[in-house]
């Protein structure tokens, strides 16, 4: 049985981590240099990278920042943020990343996805959902957040999974920042969908939150950001929680 992974996010922009509300007033928090070093002590079981700004700007990864990450990164490292072709894929490979998010491009270039699972493994392809609801039904986002596609979740997930997605990160944009919880409907709609795995994202503000999508939504990871920035808890106690509860995890 697989072990339920905890894994805090990064947002980067302009030089600088990043958090906000529900995709909007990204404010500064720190550096992310600075946070890579207190997760490597805090037995986290990985790290996502995303630069928020790199596809709506049409630039390429940040290959440099990655690279000076991965090497002070002691665990797995996802980044994401302006992947656009093979080569941004192999170039976050070859910096030191071990898996790369695919975002916006996985509903305007969904081809990238079956490259780059068939060239270097589905393990290392993951994509970004990015979900608002609208109304009573749920909709895609791309672009972080800013631009509707008219395309349902579930709908995009069974293609990605079609395409060689080694596993999906499904964010709420409506719980992002919130720490009100995730939207576990939104989580179990796509875990039905799909037998890969899927990693929820949006809205933890305790680890009861964790617990939550896991059991009911049946999540296979939970990301999350502003728990880890703004309270005391910390990613070492949420893995000993969720233990005690009879959650798989790795202590």
């Amino acid at each position: 049985m697989l072990k339920t992974r905890i894994i805090p996010t990064l947002l980067f922009k302009d030089d600088s981590l990043v958090k906000g509300i529900k995709f909007a007033s990204k404010r500064k928090i720190g550096t992310v240099m600075q946070s890579v070093r207190v997760y490597n002590m805090r037995g986290v079981d990985e790290l996502i990278f995303v630069d928020i700004v790199a596809y709506r700007n049409n630039a390429r990864p940040d290959f440099e920042t990655v690279d000076e990450l991965a090497d002070e990164c002691f665990m797995p490292l996802t980044v994401g943020g302006g992947v656009r072709s093979i080569e941004d894929i192999k170039g976050l490979l070859k910096v030191g990343a071990d898996k790369v998010s695919i975002g916006s491009s996985a509903v305007f270039n969904p081809q990238i996805i079956s490259l780059g699972s068939s060239k270097f493994g589905s393990q290392a392809i993951v994509v970004s959902i990015d979900v608002k609801k609208i109304g009573n039904e749920y909709e895609v986002f791309t672009h972080s957040g800013t631009k509707p596609t008219g395309i349902h979740p579930t709908d995009l997930a069974k293609k990605v999974e079609k395409l060689g997605a080694g596993e999906i990160l499904l964010t709420s944009i409506d719980k992002d920042g919130t720490m009100q919880g995730y939207d576990v409907d939104l989580v179990k709609a796509i875990t039905e969908s799909v037998n890969i795995p899927v990693i929820a994202s949006g809205g933890c503000g305790k680890y009861e939150d964790m617990l939550s999508v896991v059991k009911q939504g049946n999540a296979s990871a939970v990301a999350a950001s502003s728990i880890f920035q703004f309270t005391e808890q910390t990613p070492l106690e949420a893995k000993k929680y969720l233990k005690n509860k009879g959650i798989n995890v790795r202590i």
